[in-house]
């Protein structure tokens, strides 16, 4: 599908600022009320600008407040209101504790609890979709939820080390190897699912299929039309493959050596690591978009 950069930088960055504030929700930074404020307000401030870029796709973004009144049936509209609820949360359990002092860390993991529900909201919008079965058919939630997670400790304790130089090194290892884990694993079930893992194939798409296997001989139009630039995006070998090789050099192999790094020097390699990052998360979620396949392909002879 054509891969609209609103929602590519949408998803990463809201991505983020939930994972920060799932961490410090859950008491990364041992109350240390400078870190609050800073990974505090850097998480809302993050989020807040992944939610201002996910109106850029909208035809009308005045309408944009429509998205909140269909949560009984739609996982975007699921999306916006769990994240205004996870952010009023966490700005309360901010407040109690940096203002008033008082350190009510049940809140903190409520807030923590609802930003990865909004994680696995945004990834539910699209894996909810049968008719691309890369996004169906795969651990989409999951990959998403640990990305989130990933980014979020990255963040979190960049900050951390920077201030208090102790940096959570061990487990920005750890979630780093699982992560690249994770994107390894999805990219595998990915690759084997085809348009026809739901059962459509060229045969039902172009209702032909009582008289045998179809053959395209013609395409069905002569020029190019809106749902072969959305519906049927097509992705160069080379261009997939440096991307690819972009988001697990900058996404995962250079985080990793620049956290080990983080040992020596402190939070600073880390929030390298997390510029890096962020990168390469930006370049793989441009091949989540640009080279899912939509059934509706079929019809043109793909597939």
């Amino acid at each position: 599908m054509h891969p609209p950069p609103s929602m590519i930088v949408f998803t990463v960055l809201t991505g983020l600022g939930m994972g920060m504030i799932a961490w410090v929700g859950l008491g990364l930074g041992d109350w240390d009320v400078t870190f609050g404020w800073i990974a505090g307000v850097l998480a809302l401030m993050i989020g807040g600008l992944g939610g201002v870029a996910s109106v850029g796709h909208l035809g009308r973004p005045s309408r944009a407040w429509r998205a909140f009144t269909q949560w009984r049936s739609s996982w975007l509209s699921r999306e916006a209101c769990l994240m205004v609820v996870a952010k009023v949360t966490f700005t309360l359990y901010l407040g109690l504790w940096l203002v008033l002092g008082v350190e009510f860390k049940l809140l903190g993991w409520v807030a923590a609890a609802l930003a990865m529900a909004t994680v696995y909201a945004t990834a539910m919008i699209y894996a909810q979709l049968r008719t691309v079965p890369m996004w169906s058919g795969t651990p989409t939630p999951f990959m998403f939820i640990v990305l989130s997670l990933t980014g979020g400790l990255l963040a979190t304790g960049a900050i951390k080390g920077v201030i208090t130089g102790e940096t959570p090194v061990l487990y920005a290892l750890a979630w780093l190897v699982v992560a690249g884990g994770t994107v390894v694993w999805w990219t595998q079930q990915a690759a084997g699912a085809g348009r026809s893992l739901d059962g459509s194939t060229m045969e039902t798409a172009t209702g032909l299929g009582s008289i045998g296997r179809v053959k395209m001989l013609e395409a069905p139009h002569t020029g190019s039309n809106y749902l072969l630039k959305e519906m049927a995006y097509q992705v160069g070998r080379t261009r997939a493959f440096q991307l690819r090789k972009i988001g697990a050099i900058a996404g995962f192999v250079l985080p990793l050596v620049l956290t080990l790094l983080a040992l020596g020097v402190g939070g600073w390699a880390m929030l390298v690591a997390l510029v890096c990052h962020i990168a390469g998360m930006l370049a793989l979620r441009w091949l989540f978009f640009a080279e899912a396949r939509h059934v509706q392909a079929l019809y043109y002879g793909m597939r």
